[in-house]
């Protein structure tokens, strides 16, 4: 994120849409606008550059509507049976239509990027239709997250141009990655390979006691297989687990502090306290961060929440309004 003066964000705006001659003008960045408390938010889905014109002041009546960020889990299906997953073993699946009409209403109120997952993303009937409506027809920037064995060149052929990033959950490497996710760690590999020509990418790794002494060649091998960024993702607990204990979370926050790899490491908001992050949204939270749609289309706060609230027929937008009442009478 590039905060500053407004004189600095005056000249990344000009260098930033000055492409010299010869180079590919559909490049050029597009930016999409968002109003926080924070200030304007420019970013350009194409690039993942992100403008923070904090100096800026946006009166609440023009915040965005909608949260910054949105996941939609689009089916429950996967063949994969990690004991880590939150995801309910059931059938139940989004259908593209509804998907779409969410899509519209967010993309018209402020949200910058969709991130689409399960269950498996990949094997939900109508996927790459949706990334292709997804980018045609709003300015969502579009992402997806995977355990990567069903893409292939066909599907990456077919996704290229409609997909601005993607995340590849990878649990630890070699024997420990085979005995988590039941797949050949060197297909996995392989397949890293054909992702990289979709779009950009990065990995996910689920920390808990035994991926903890990996994390050095996690990094050295989505590094090396071109990843630009390592998601960190400490083990929530999940009735086939137990949680991240805290011994192995102060090993994690010990690697993180002397970590001097090439990735860019993130970390989720809820697991973030004691990392040192950077966070120009520090007013923009809860709801207006990021929301959750699970695959039996109910809106939670977080993923990882049991409860939430029905999207019907007054839609997405409807669902968030209802879901932020409700916690603003918690907190009275």
């Amino acid at each position: 994120m590039t905060t500053g003066s407004t004189c600095g964000a005056k000249a990344l705006l000009a260098t930033a849409a000055a492409l010299p001659l010869g180079v590919d003008q559909s490049r050029r960045p597009r930016w999409k606008q968002r109003y926080s408390p924070a200030g304007l938010h420019l970013f350009d889905r194409n690039t993942g550059l992100n403008i923070l014109l904090d100096e800026i002041s946006v009166p609440s009546s023009r915040w965005s509507r909608a949260p910054r960020h949105v996941s939609i889990a689009l089916t429950n299906r996967c063949d994969s049976t990690c004991q880590h997953c939150f995801a309910p073993k059931s059938s139940d699946e989004l259908r593209l239509e509804v998907i779409k009409a969410w899509l519209a209403e967010l993309d018209a109120n402020g949200t910058l990027g969709v991130g689409f997952g399960g269950g498996e993303p990949t094997l939900h009937p109508d996927f790459v239709r949706l990334c292709q409506d997804a980018a045609r027809e709003t300015q969502l920037s579009v992402t997806f997250t995977t355990h990567g064995h069903h893409v292939d060149e066909a599907l990456a052929e077919r996704l290229q141009g409609s997909v601005h990033f993607v995340r590849v959950s990878m649990d630890g490497v070699g024997a420990t990655y085979e005995s988590i996710r039941r797949r050949p760690f060197c297909e996995l590999l392989s397949r890293l390979k054909i992702i990289q020509t979709i779009c950009r990418f990065g990995i996910n790794i689920v920390v808990n006691e035994r991926t903890l002494a990996e994390l050095e060649e996690v990094a050295a091998v989505a590094a090396d297989a071109g990843a630009c960024e390592l998601l960190l993702l400490p083990q929530m607990p999940t009735p086939g687990c137990d949680g991240i204990d805290s011994q192995a979370l102060q090993g994690l926050r010990r690697w993180v502090d002397a970590y001097q790899g090439s990735l860019r490491l993130c970390i989720n908001e809820g697991s973030a306290e004691g990392f040192p992050t950077c966070n120009p949204f520090k007013d923009e939270h809860g709801l207006r961060a990021y929301a959750h749609v699970d695959a039996a289309g109910v809106l939670k706060p977080i993923s990882y929440r049991a409860a939430g609230i029905v999207i019907a027929a007054d839609g997405i937008m409807g669902a968030l309004d209802s879901l932020g009442r409700e916690f603003t009478e918690m907190d009275t």
